[in-house]
């Protein structure tokens, strides 16, 4: 009753003779507005529903299949969006240099928590050294300064550690088995990501000399750079392509694919996607079930946990995929023992 008593007060305090119809129309029109505007992001500001900041280094519209495993790892924890906690989304739409302003931009709303990929969580330790973070990431979170230690992350910091780099010189010994014949390898990494860049680099080039192996590194950081690098492959000779991990590859899985198969280049990469479009073969974690448990990590610290007590999760989770309409088109002969080690075959 207060709510409507209120209501006819405003309206007796409004209404003036010969203008009744006018300001009455006005009047509901703008009451109608008030509670339209009352959406899920207004409704995230009352007290009690926690704000969680998700800071992505991808467009809006990559893998939203990534984004669902988040969510429901914040309802396994018991937190729907729109219900009991609100999420603010922004995006750096692979531009990197974006994401300092975005992660502010989060701070400076005093967000609960903020959620981050890749370098994304970089930049968001860089924004604030209190609000909680948690991160997904397939580079050693202790090496580049996110956390003090896996088991102890200690401060703001915690998350979830993707094998991404470590199975680097993984990828280049299947590839090797696959093209066993080749002596010459590319390796292609994102220069705007250079500490990921570098580690790749670093651990495939160990790989590649126990292999006796040459390798050559090639750059890419847009889609337009895509088509020259397939293009420079025949020129440089090379046996075969290894595709360093990196977000902004990780959305073009599909492109890279169609890629290696128009090029006809024995390419391997790190998720199920990239071998489904064409790509010779996969061998990666599950990203998805990474996201998941990042979201599992969000619920449990706004319910109170501190990051500082929750060690760093390794998902472990590795899948071998090999396309065999792709090494036959390539004329390659996958050995029964490879085969039998793979996960999934396409055939």
């Amino acid at each position: 009753m207060t709510g409507v008593i209120s209501f006819r007060l405003l309206w007796a305090g409004l209404e003036a003779p010969g203008e009744s119809y006018v300001r009455r129309r006005d009047f509901i029109k703008a009451i109608a507005g008030s509670a339209a505007a009352w959406s899920p992001a207004a409704r995230a500001q009352q007290p009690g529903m926690p704000v969680v900041g998700f800071l992505g280094t991808r467009a809006s519209g990559d893998d939203p299949q990534l984004l669902t495993a988040f969510r429901l790892g914040l309802k396994e924890s018991g937190y729907v969006e729109g219900q009991n906690v609100a999420i603010e989304y922004r995006f750096a739409e692979n531009q990197y240099d974006r994401l300092a302003a975005l992660a502010a931009d989060l701070v400076r709303r005093q967000v609960a928590l903020i959620a981050a990929n890749g370098v994304a969580a970089q930049a968001a330790k860089a924004a604030t050294a209190t609000i909680p973070i948690v991160f997904t990431a397939g580079f050693d979170p202790v090496a580049v300064g996110l956390v003090a230690s896996l088991n102890q992350p200690g401060g703001n910091i915690t998350g979830v550690g993707i094998l991404d780099v470590e199975l680097g010189p993984k990828r280049l010994e299947l590839l090797h088995e696959l093209v066993p014949t080749a002596t010459m390898i590319a390796v292609l990494v994102n220069p705007t990501d250079p500490a990921r860049a570098e580690a790749t680099l670093k651990q495939l080039q160990s790989a590649a000399d126990t292999l006796g192996l040459q390798l050559h590194a090639l750059n890419a950081s847009t889609d337009r750079d895509f088509d020259a690098v397939f293009a420079s492959l025949a020129g440089l000779q090379a046996g075969g392509l290894v595709i360093g991990g990196e977000p902004f590859f990780n959305s073009r899985g599909e492109r890279l694919g169609a890629l290696s198969i128009r090029h006809a280049v024995p390419t391997i990469y790190q998720f199920r996607t990239f071998a489904a479009a064409g790509g010779l073969a996969s061998y990666g974690t599950s990203l998805t079930d990474s996201y998941r448990q990042a979201g599992l990590y969000s619920g449990r610290i706004l319910k109170g946990e501190s990051p500082a007590d929750l060690p760093v999760v390794q998902s472990a989770k590795v899948e071998l995929i090999i396309n065999l309409r792709t090494a036959k088109m390539l004329g390659l002969t996958v050995p029964l023992s490879l085969l039998g080690r793979a996960d999934e075959v396409i055939e």
